[in-house]
């Protein structure tokens, strides 16, 4: 599996599969952005606010492999 990025207004996340621990520090820490019933599983549309675009920059921080990227929206 390749690196894939999800795209939002507010922030981007890229996530790769194949370096996933499946810690799930991303789903406990935001489960309206990481929810694994959903496809996509990741949704960074549902950012609100920029103390949403924080958090979601602390969740990520959070993740132990590094599967987990936050980017800067691409609006290009």
């Amino acid at each position: 599996m390749a690196r894939k990025t999800y795209r939002g207004s507010l922030a981007d996340v890229s996530f790769d599969g194949e370096i996933c621990q499946h810690a799930a520090e991303c789903v406990r820490g935001m489960p309206t952005v990481f929810d694994p019933n959903k496809r996509p599983w990741i949704d960074p549309t549902t950012l609100r606010s920029d103390a949403d675009r924080r958090q979601l920059e602390d969740v990520i921080g959070r993740c132990p492999s590094g599967a987990l990227i936050f980017l800067e929206p691409d609006h290009g």
